[in-house]
């Protein structure tokens, strides 16, 4: 198996065009051509990562924090960054980083987190708007439902827990096939009405090639009329953070024994208790102080995220109880995620969790 394969299949599951502006989630290093022998899941690429693939045959690198961030003008060795770069390359050893693109998606790491703390009713904290568009296109009342058939097998015509959504109405066409056509029906030269079928349907942006290319392969006509169009409407199962309930509320001080038992936390930064119970959470894995606005504005009792600095823990105003539980700690069920979901797919393919711990953060207990 080659590694664009094990690629492609990582980018149905959180594609590149769901990551931030300022990511660098993809294929960082490495041939896509070159077959792969193994692979080690890992939250972070360290040089003890790379010799540790090569220790146990594997050539490909799965992580979920991006080894290139910001770029390379050198490569000297002269950081952790350039040294990591440059033993991958001498080791032959790949490396694709799925990072913004995986936390954008309901199924990804803050799904994780929800599970470890049982939470239910699960739904994105923060949906992305602009992440949909429409095609519109036109097709003889007899192949409509064949070319309809095709969109959603492409994807197209979901909506929420709904699929095979579209919008019909039948209408007349017209149109005069010219010199070196090849008309489905009507004769070059001659001006042709045709009853035909207007097709509307939502799809995903990052689908658009795939759904244009079933259109175009369903569709009888030799030139197929069609349009797209972007739409502001909110994905909900694309976005920021996760919020969710806990079957039974527990107190602030129960969650956090909770949280030091599910995570393996030595320590818990957080607010001053409210003396309130605890029912619904919201979650951000990483650097989510961002969120902390729409968790208050969800009327979550809690908001658990990392990298909090001193002022951000005043913005909770008593108005929610907020939890630093680490960066490291809170997305360390990343290699477990990537591990599930290649193992599903590729069921006789060797892919193994890193033993290294890459957290640089230490603390003295």
């Amino acid at each position: 198996m080659k590694i664009k394969e094990i690629v492609q299949f990582l980018e149905t599951i959180a594609p590149l065009s769901l990551q931030e502006s300022y990511d660098n989630a993809g294929l960082i290093i490495g041939n896509s051509d070159t077959e792969c022998s193994g692979i080690i899941t890992s939250l972070d690429v360290t040089e003890e990562v790379v010799e540790e693939a090569v220790r146990r045959k594997c050539n490909l690198i799965v992580a979920h924090h991006p080894i290139i961030f910001k770029g390379l003008k050198k490569l000297n060795g002269k950081n952790y960054v350039e040294r990591t770069v440059i033993a991958a390359i001498k080791k032959d050893i790949a490396v694709y980083a799925i990072h913004t693109n995986l936390d954008n998606v309901l199924e990804g790491v803050n799904k994780k987190i929800a599970e470890k703390l049982q939470l239910q009713n699960c739904k994105t904290l923060l949906p992305k708007g602009g992440t949909l568009k429409k095609l519109v296109t036109f097709a003889p009342v007899k192949n409509a439902e064949e070319v309809r058939k095709a969109l959603f097998k492409a994807g197209a015509g979901a909506i929420g827990n709904y699929d095979r959504c579209s919008f019909n109405v039948e209408g007349t066409g017209t149109f005069r096939a010219g010199e070196g056509s090849d008309p489905y029906v009507g004769k070059i030269g001659e001006l042709h009405t045709e009853e035909e079928t207007r097709i509307e349907v939502v799809f995903p942006s990052f689908l658009q090639a795939k759904i244009v290319q079933s259109l175009k392969e369903s569709h009888p006509y030799e030139e197929v009329a069609y349009y797209i169009q972007a739409l502001e409407n909110v994905q909900e199962s694309i976005g920021s953070g996760l919020i969710g309930e806990l079957p039974n509320p527990v107190s602030e001080n129960e969650l956090l024994m909770i949280l030091k038992s599910a995570f393996k936390l030595t320590v818990i930064k957080h607010t001053s208790v409210l003396n309130k119970p605890v029912h619904k959470i919201a979650v951000c894995g990483g650097a989510g102080i961002f969120l902390l606005p729409t968790a208050i504005a969800a009327s979550a009792d809690v908001y658990i995220t990392g990298d909090v600095k001193y002022h951000e823990f005043f913005d909770a105003d008593n108005r929610i109880f907020l939890a630093d539980i680490g960066h490291y700690e809170s997305e360390q069920f990343t290699i477990e995620l990537l591990t599930e979901f290649l193992q599903k797919k590729f069921t006789n393919f060797a892919v193994q969790k890193t033993e290294i711990n890459t957290n640089p953060v230490n603390y003295f207990t």
